[in-house]
């Protein structure tokens, strides 16, 4: 059984190799690493964020010496804090998925600027461990085909939506009945399992178009304020597990190059006082401090 997976592993191997070939591209195994002119285990260990005994005892070397051509099996936890590059990834999409800064990337991989290629390998921290990139694909997607005018945004305004069913469309259609040109009030809406994923971030048209939002009284904040809504009853109840990452990561995202310097991070009640309890009492304020 055990060489048949392993059959099975080199086959699908040397078919991408296969496919790939005539493209010019080379369908790279992610956990290895195959030595180059030059390379020292000490370099190769480097590289990886691992260490020299780590790899020796990954593929069971005697001594230092290695040779061109060969093989080495990265240590998990040499391939888990690496994340390479992919199309239309910046610094900062990077740092947010990992949950850390673009100044702590930069100093960890010895950046001088934030160019970074397709392909280029980054040392992240904490081991690597993504917090969750699928929260924000579809933002980071729909932002990348918009021009966006960080300067013109002031202010993130957190909701709740005081309901416990709903979602961007079903919202959307409600703001339209009450006479809202635009359709949905806020930029973007995090879902709770029910109507839509949980902890997954809906990009309304209002972002997508750089629109002023329509989620407060106030005609100043709406003019320059972005509006999150995190679907239910906070009142209540706390979001989600899921729910408060994306959050987070959204947050992050959008205070990290596509906001004004120094945004105003905040919740509906500090903007429209004595008029809502909006996010409700069991919203997670602690976790705004950052931006304080």
């Amino acid at each position: 059984m055990e060489y048949r997976r392993e059959f099975l592993k080199k086959s699908l191997w040397s078919a991408l190799a296969l496919w790939a070939a005539p493209l010019g591209v080379w369908a790279a195994d992610p956990t290895q690493h195959i030595v180059k002119k030059g390379d020292t285990l000490s370099a190769i260990a480097k590289k990886y964020g691992t260490s020299i005994k780590a790899l020796k005892a990954a593929n069971g070397l005697k001594s230092d010496t290695i040779q061109v051509g060969q093989k080495l099996k990265l240590p998990t936890s040499a391939i888990s804090g690496i994340h390479v590059v992919s199309k239309g990834e910046t610094l900062s999409v990077i740092a947010v998925s990992y949950g850390t800064s673009v100044r702590r990337l930069k100093s960890d991989n010895g950046l001088k600027s934030d160019l970074i290629k397709v392909g280029q390998k980054l040392k992240v921290p904490g081991g690597g461990s993504r917090g969750s990139p699928a929260f924000l694909a579809p933002v980071i997607a729909a932002t990348n085909r918009v021009r966006v005018d960080s300067n013109r945004w002031r202010y993130i305004v957190c909701h709740h939506s005081a309901i416990e069913a709903g979602n961007a469309e079903v919202y959307g259609r409600a703001h339209k009945r009450r006479g809202m040109e635009h359709g949905l009030a806020y930029h973007f809406v995090i879902g709770n399992g029910k109507d839509s994923g949980d902890g997954e971030i809906e990009i309304g048209p209002r972002w997508t178009n750089q629109l002023r939002g329509g989620h407060v009284r106030s005609t100043r904040v709406n003019d320059s304020g972005i509006g999150i809504c995190i679907v239910g009853n906070l009142q209540n109840h706390a979001p989600t597990r899921r729910q408060r990452q994306a959050m987070n990561e959204l947050l992050d995202f959008l205070a990290e190059g596509h906001t004004r310097r120094g945004v105003s991070v905040t919740v509906h009640k500090r903007v429209d006082k004595n008029h809502t309890v909006c996010p409700g009492r069991h919203f997670p304020y602690g976790d705004l401090d950052r931006f304080a």
